[in-house]
This record gives structure tokens, sequence and C-alpha cells, in this order.
């Protein structure tokens, strides 16, 4: 019988010696597996478990309401949220009004990377934008993510290293296994026609897309940020504000290396 993956996790309301042995034991007599099991934040601890019996998963679920140590909050088929909280021992931030929009600080770069390889490995159309001001870690992010989803990766526009403009692809730079990576700013006021007729027809791959200053892109182009199937916002720090102030129409003063 398959082995079906489940994540829970719980408020710790009596932090008592063996609490955890406890659940442990409890695990285990029902033949239910940990896999992974690190703490979250405010005293809550994340639990994924792999088990065969549905019947042995409710059960453990019923016993977990009734220990007055701890409160059950979450239980159900983990989704990825679920997996790098348990991996990195804190949740992504979610906005509250735009659910599609993440948000990270410059010391969760590990997290992002982890999170964005998850989206990379899809082999469809699938689009992201990624806010951030310069010299965030914006660029460097999404290449280190490929590099863990174990694609390839194209940049279309960028200033990574100098000013990448392309108007043309090799043969072998098409296909679903590439990252296609897009700076919207220079794409949509630096670049030549031929340079937005090729992103024109890269949009329309059924590949993933990353774009940079998703903001100005849609400023500038037909598409919309309803087109996006997730934002990522980068910041130094919680407190900055991401801005766009230095960015005129026709020319930018914006360094986006």
């Amino acid at each position: 019988m398959e082995r079906k993956e489940w994540y829970f996790e719980y408020q710790i309301h009596q932090n008592r010696p063996g609490l955890l042995g406890d659940i442990s034991s409890l695990l285990g007599m029902l033949s239910i597996n940990i896999v992974t099991i690190n703490g979250i934040e405010n005293d809550r601890r994340g639990m994924l478990i792999r088990s065969s019996s549905d019947d042995h998963i409710t059960r453990l679920r019923d016993i977990l309401e009734t220990m007055e140590a701890i409160s059950l909050k979450k239980f159900r088929i983990p989704r990825l949220r679920d997996r790098l909280a348990v991996m990195h021992g804190r949740y992504i931030e979610r906005d509250a009004d735009d659910k599609k929009t993440y948000r990270f600080v410059r010391d969760e770069l590990g997290l992002l990377v982890d999170f964005l390889a998850e989206l990379l490995k899809e082999k469809r159309h699938y689009l992201i934008g990624i806010r951030g001001m310069p010299r965030v870690g914006k660029t460097e992010s999404i290449v280190a993510a490929s590099v863990c989803a174990n694609k390839h990766w194209s940049f279309i526009s960028s200033t990574l290293l100098r000013q990448t403009i392309r108007s043309t692809l090799a043969e072998d730079e098409f296909g679903e296994d590439l990252v296609y990576i897009i700076d919207g700013i220079v794409t949509t006021m630096r670049a030549s026609e031929k340079h937005r007729t090729l992103v024109g027809e890269i949009m329309r791959l059924s590949s993933v897309k990353v774009v940079e200053h998703p903001d100005i892109f849609v400023r500038e182009t037909a598409y919309t940020l309803k087109d996006f199937d997730c934002i990522i916002e980068l910041r130094n720090n919680e407190d900055e504000k991401i801005t766009y102030e230095m960015v005129e129409s026709g020319f930018s003063s914006f360094d986006i290396s």
C-alpha cells in the first residue's frame, strides 16, 4: 500500500520534559514514520510524517486533539509552505490581501532559494515576478534556485555582470527545462524592437519565466500583474520600501546590477 505523507503542527502550552518523546512513542505505536521535525515560530513544532494507513492517521489526530499540553493547529496533506517551514523552522510570509505575493528579507536567501527552486520545477507556462531594490540578491537567487531545480537558465535581459540584451536564441535554448530570466527595466526601456519580439515569443512558450521588476514590465507592456502566477518581494530588511522613483519612461538611471 502506498505510504502517504502528512503534515501536522501543534502549539506547545506545557513544554514539560518528555513531551516530544510521548508524541514520538505514539507515532511508533501507530507505525507512523517521522520524516522531518523542527521547531516553528512562536512555540510551535511541525512534523512531516509518513503512513500507509489512513485509519492510523485518523487515530493519531483524535489522540493529539485530547492532549492538554498541546493544541493541534494544522493537520493536512503537506503543502510547499509546510515542507519549507519544517525544513527552515519558519513560515514564508505571504501578503494578507494578495495570496500569490510572498515576502523575504536578505537574511532568508536560503529559504527563498528553496522556495523558488520548487516553483522552477514546473513544466508549463509559469510566470514569476521578483521585486527588489538594487543588489539585494534577486538574480543570484534565481540562478541558485535553477541549479537546485536542476534546470538550465538563459538570460534574455540582465545586468548581472554586464548588460545583456538578447535578440535571438540558439536551437538548444528553447525547451521546458529552461528558465528564462527577463529584466523588466532593460527589456522595456533599453532594448530594441527585435529583442521585444523575442521576449514576446518566449512569453508564449510552455516554460518558466522569471521577470525582475515586474511592475515596470507591466507598466510598459500589455501584461498585467494578474498574468503572474507568483510575485516574490525581496528586501534588505523588513522596513525597506521597494520604489522605482529613479525610473523614468524611456530611460533608467536605476542601478539594477
